[in-house]
C-alpha cells in the first residue's frame, strides 16, 4: 500500500492538479474537461488564462481519441492526461501510443510548427484552413498549431520506442499564468 502514498507524494510536490489513465472516449474526455475546469475555477484562474487552458486540453484529449481510434489491442488504447502547475504556468502534459509508421510524418509536422513565429504560425494556420487537407485521423493538422499559438511556447514532444509497430507518443505544452 506504500505505493499509493508515493503517488500521492508525487503528485503534490509536482503540483499536479489532474491525472487521468486509461482508455479515453468522448464521455471521458467531457468528464476530465469538467473535472479540470472546476479544478481552475477552484483556483480563481482568470477567463483569459482559463480559456488558453482549456483550449490546449481539449486539443490534447482529441489527439488521444483520434489516435487510440486506429490501434487494435485494448492496452494500445490506454494513455495518460495530466494538467499541473507552477508559479508561472500550466502544464498540460499527454501520451498515447503511436504506430512507428505515423512517428515521421508527426515529427516532421511538430518541428515544423516550432520553427515558426506568432506570424508563421497564424500564416500556417490559415494555410492549412485553405487547403482544407483532411489527414487520415480525420484533422487537418490544426490542433498542434493552435497549441502553439495558444501557449506562445515551442512545443515539446518524445517518441520512446515499445515495440517494432508501437512507440510512446509524449506531449507537453505550457501556458502562462500571466495574460498578454
Amino acid at each position: 500500500m506504500n505505493y499509493i502514498y508515493n503517488i500521492h507524494k508525487t503528485m503534490v510536490e509536482e503540483n499536479i492538479i489532474l491525472v487521468y489513465e486509461g482508455e479515453f472516449t468522448q464521455e471521458i474526455t467531457k468528464a476530465v474537461l469538467s473535472m479540470a475546469e472546476k479544478k481552475l475555477d477552484s483556483k480563481g484562474e482568470e477567463g483569459n488564462i482559463k480559456r488558453k487552458v482549456f483550449n490546449v486540453m481539449v486539443e490534447c484529449l482529441q489527439n488521444i481519441c483520434k489516435h487510440s481510434e486506429s490501434l487494435s489491442l485494448p492496452n494500445e488504447k490506454k494513455a495518460i492526461f495530466m494538467i499541473g502547475s507552477e508559479e508561472d504556468c500550466y502544464i498540460i502534459t499527454s501520451g498515447n501510443m503511436i504506430a512507428n509508421k505515423d512517428i515521421k510524418g508527426l515529427s516532421e509536422k511538430l518541428e515544423k510548427i516550432n520553427s515558426l513565429d506568432k506570424d508563421g504560425l497564424k500564416n500556417f494556420y490559415k494555410e492549412l484552413i485553405q487547403n482544407n487537407e483532411m489527414s487520415d485521423k480525420g484533422g487537418a493538422g490544426l490542433g498542434f498549431v493552435d497549441i502553439a499559438r495558444k501557449s506562445g511556447q515551442k512545443l515539446e514532444y518524445n517518441f520512446e520506442s515499445v515495440d517494432a509497430d508501437y512507440s510512446f507518443f509524449s506531449f507537453k505544452s505550457k501556458i502562462a499564468r500571466i495574460s498578454e
